[in-house]
């Protein structure tokens, strides 16, 4: 039987907690070690329990934001941190490319739990997932194929929630490629149980930055209104280039919701 993750949750909030405790408690590959109300006392036990996996709140009271992060990744690099925050700062941007992912508190605990779950055991997916995947070439008539492309195959998939929201974010994700990477790109869209993940790969240099919103050009909404709507979204760098991905949660009218 496969060894569980260990988890610390380090959130000042009991009742916040309590819930993640519940929900974890229900996973086979996931183990709770170890709870801190602060963010030094966070620092402490990432050293005393060296877990796999911390879930993050970012407005502790003692240490927060940008230090708690950084004190716990140099206490051990090895241990990958999901931000669970009500916090949406305007420096998103630098904690996604430092965490393993950045839940809101107003998502589906559901989702945050199955995010957990695949940095658990990445090389075996907990869930079964259906990918659709198009090549598309360095031109922005392009991105309407894209845009069609993912509405068609969500439409068929019957994931009809996040069609709207979807098609905001690949055209934006794709603009982005052609004017900023100047090359070609893949179009990757993955349905789990709780999310719909877009990827779009690309070989260009550097990292895409939110922009403010514009209202000329393909690609006007910005990197703003995809942080907007999705649960979580980051940038992966390669060795011949970058994927950029975002994630939609889909309707669950059974899931938990953590609040605050």
């Amino acid at each position: 039987m496969t060894t569980p993750a260990r988890v610390l949750l380090v959130d000042d909030v009991p009742e916040v907690r309590t819930l993640l405790r519940a929900a974890l408690s229900l996973r086979d590959d996931l183990e709770v070690v170890g709870e801190a109300s602060r963010g030094v006392a966070g620092v402490t036990m990432v050293k005393e329990l060296e877990p796999d996996i911390v879930v993050l709140d970012l407005g502790l009271p003692d240490l927060a934001g940008r230090d708690v992060l950084t004190q716990i990744l140099e206490q051990r690099p090895t241990t990958e941190v999901v931000i669970f925050s009500g916090v949406d700062p305007e420096d998103r941007t630098w904690y996604e490319e430092r965490a393993a992912g950045y839940v809101l508190k107003d998502a589906d605990v559901a989702y945050l739990v199955d995010l957990l779950g695949s940095l658990a055991s990445s090389s075996e997916p907990t869930e079964t997932v259906t990918v659709a995947s198009m090549s598309l070439p360095d031109d922005l008539e392009g991105v309407r194929d894209a845009r069609r492309f993912a509405v068609r195959t969500l439409e068929s998939w019957g994931v009809d929630e996040v069609v709207d929201e979807a098609s905001v974010v690949v055209t934006e994700l794709a603009s982005n490629s052609v004017l900023h990477a100047g090359s070609g790109y893949e179009l990757r869209l993955t349905l789990g149980a709780h999310a719909v993940r877009i990827e779009v790969t690309d070989h260009g240099p550097g990292t895409p930055e939110p922009q403010a919103f514009s209202e000329g050009g393909e690609s006007g909404r910005g990197l703003l209104m995809v942080a907007a709507l999705s649960v979580s979204w980051g940038v992966e760098g390669g060795a011949d280039g970058k994927t950029v991905w975002a994630e939609l949660a889909r309707s669950n009218g059974n899931g938990l919701t953590a609040a605050g």
